[in-house]
């Protein structure tokens, strides 16, 4: 595998059930790069270890004054000398391409489980958690699985030295073979407790992490009550937290750097003192105690990839069960739903909309509006239409909201509980789409025939050109579609705003989510990108909550008339916008209360009306009061003031 060659084709199934496996399916997964960066490895240690040797060499050909043997010993330098620089810039090579593959195999997966789960993922899992696992988290997996190579390839290199020195010097060469094994393994006691201290250092950062993503997020309504100060407090207080955990993390590994500096040089004492002696009484060659010298010496650098590996694992380990942990969420609780007898075929065109659940019913080809009581009910149900899991969250660790996803518009996904009731958001039958279940489709089919938007879009950063390139049905004009929206003065400000030389709207650029537009601007054209995706069923979430009232009446207009023919489902509670509809559907407590068209619902359901009126209980009851009643009624209040 090149670099060249990412992004994978099919970056291939994880095995996540725990985090060691999954660093062992990485590695299997790019076994032929290993292999390379073990060869180039195996060489440049292999020079490494043979230098000591030559120069031992060398030195007994000065003293015997053979010319012949030490120009040898030059042509045997000259050698390894090649073999070092060659095999270690290679080795460099292939262990970088080792890691960024590693890394662009996990970001691969990561996205695509993103774009699998949507909104569940950041109900199951904490933004923060999520956003350390796709940047730091990656590095550290790549960093161990290029690491392998060169440990094993040091390895090989010291095992060389050590036999090799076995027949060159078999009296150093015992001492250099019992000493070595202390060296490397002297840390190993002292990693368990490093990489303890190393795992409260990353858990605190990612809290803080999470912290400071949340209170970004947040930043707009924090500023509007004041509590910027509070929680800039709370973040200093993390971040201090983990400055500590870190002092405490580099302290235990600046103890085993230390052992690997202190033991070998002790060994390297213990051996020119043993050697000295030894060639004092005759029994070895100078030249061997100058290749036993410099062997030793030279183990310095391939015992330090030791320390090196122990330290990748210890850090990838918690990185890579973090990974795995998102990779193993599924979009569906498949094993608790009865297995299907064959391949799910599409739903027919022009299938009614149904869930099983509410009991709303949204006709084929028709204007259908919901009417709910609760906003956060509206946007679970609106996400529960488009067919993703919703969720009853365990509870935020800190308290604040959890928000993230995407669907095919762009359009952030909000969490919370259940439809109603209290009951398990998990449970019962999927929503239908010509009675065929969503949870059965394949994910890209269930999102080509079925496109929610969100309350709260998300614009990227681009041109308006680029912002409408989008799966789409090629039925519905950018243009048309813009229009239905209300987008003029939305096209006039992008025009105004960008550089000279740009005269079409369609080429001015969008800041990043949009944040040059007021949020009504943002909110027409996420809308307008909606309708030119023109899927078999839209639903809308409050798509004109930002807007003003003759805006949102001309843009019900414009919805009903493009999305003439086709199934449109609007969550809203504006008389502008029921009254516009088809059929206006009330769910009240998770389950349809009553249905009809916005004149007849107001009249005869007091609960319609009180959500689309905005009366208080107080109104309601007086509402529903005859003409004598309410003049004791008004009498009472009177006296009571």
């Amino acid at each position: 595998m090149q670099i060249s060659d990412l992004p994978y084709p099919d970056p291939g199934v994880p095995d996540a059930r725990s985090g060691p496996r999954f660093l062992l399916w990485l590695g299997r997964g790019q076994l032929g790069g290993q292999l390379k960066s073990l060869a180039w490895g195996m060489l440049h240690f292999g020079g490494v270890a043979g230098l000591p040797y030559a120069v031992g060499l060398g030195v007994d050909a000065v003293v015997d004054r053979d010319a012949d043997r030490l120009l040898l010993v030059g042509a045997l330098l000259v050698v390894v000398g090649v073999a070092i620089s060659v095999g270690d810039a290679m080795l460099h090579r292939t262990a970088v391409t080792n890691w960024i593959t590693a890394a662009a195999r996990v970001q691969q997966l990561l996205a695509r489980k993103t774009a699998e789960l949507g909104s569940a993922l950041t109900r199951r899992v904490a933004a923060g958690e999520v956003v350390a696992v796709s940047t730091g988290d990656v590095e550290k997996i790549g960093w161990f699985v290029e690491a392998v190579s060169r440990f094993l390839a040091a390895v090989f290199s010291v095992v060389l030295v050590c036999v090799g020195l076995m027949f060159y010097a078999p009296e150093l060469g015992v001492v250099v073979a019992a000493g070595v094994p202390v060296v490397a393994l002297a840390a190993l006691p002292l990693l368990p407790r490093a990489t303890r201290r190393a795992d409260i250092q990353r858990e605190k950062a990612g809290r803080a992490t999470e912290l400071a993503s949340d209170t970004v997020a947040g930043l707009r309504v924090l500023r509007g009550i004041g509590g910027e100060e509070l929680f800039l407090g709370r973040y200093r207080e993390a971040s201090q937290e983990v400055r500590k955990a870190a002092v405490r993390s580099a302290r235990m590994w600046a103890l085993i750097s230390a052992i690997q500096v202190v033991l070998p040089g002790l060994l390297l004492i213990t051996v020119v003192w043993y050697g000295a002696s030894l060639a004092l009484d005759g029994r070895i060659a100078v030249g061997e105690l100058v290749a036993a010298f410099s062997a030793v010496a030279t183990l310095l650098y391939p015992l330090r990839h030791f320390e090196e590996i122990a330290q990748a694992y210890s850090f990838s380990r918690p990185s890579a069960q973090r990974a795995a942990r998102v990779l193993s969420l599924t979009r569906t609780d498949a094993a608790e739903r009865p297995a299907q007898a064959g391949p799910v075929g599409e739903p027919s065109a022009g299938g009614d909309l149904y869930d099983p659940r509410t009991g709303l019913l949204a006709p084929a080809g028709r204007f259908t509006a919901v009417v709910c009581g609760d906003p956060d009910l509206a946007g679970r149900l609106a996400e529960r239409l488009g067919g993703h899991a919703v969720e009853e969250p365990d509870g935020d660790r800190d308290g604040s909201d959890r928000s993230g996803g995407t669907d095919r518009d762009g359009s952030d996904r909000s969490g919370g509980a259940d439809l109603g009731g209290g009951r398990d958001a998990t449970d019962g039958p999927s929503v239908l789409l010509g009675g065929v279940a969503l949870d059965d489709l394949d994910l890209d089919t269930a999102r080509r025939l079925v496109l929610v938007q969100d309350k709260d879009p998300v614009l990227l950063s681009g041109t308006l050109r680029e912002l409408f390139d989008v799966p789409a049905s090629g039925a519905v004009d950018p243009g048309a579609a813009l229009a239905a929206a209300q987008c003029a003065d939305v096209l006039d400000a992008l025009l105004q705003a960008a550089p000279d030389g740009v005269d079409d709207p369609m080429d001015a650029r969008i800041t990043e989510r949009g944040r040059s537009l007021s949020g009504g601007q943002r909110q027409r054209l996420a809308l307008a990108r909606s309708l030119v995706t023109d899927p078999e069923v839209l639903v809308l979430d409050e798509p004109t909550s930002a807007v003003d009232s003759h805006t949102e009446a001309r843009i019900a207009d414009g919805i009903a008339a493009l999305r003439a023919g086709r199934t449109t489902v609007v969550l809203a509670s504006s008389p502008l916008l029921l009254d516009r509809a088809d059929r206006v559907v009330l769910v009240d407590d998770g389950t349809v209360a009553a249905v009809g068209n916005h004149r007849e619902l107001l009249h005869r359901e007091p609960l319609y009306r009180a959500v689309v009126t905005r009366e208080t209980d107080e109104e309601q009851r007086l509402a529903g009061l005859g003409l004598t009643e309410l003049e004791e009624a008004l009498t009472e209040i009177e006296e009571s003031a």
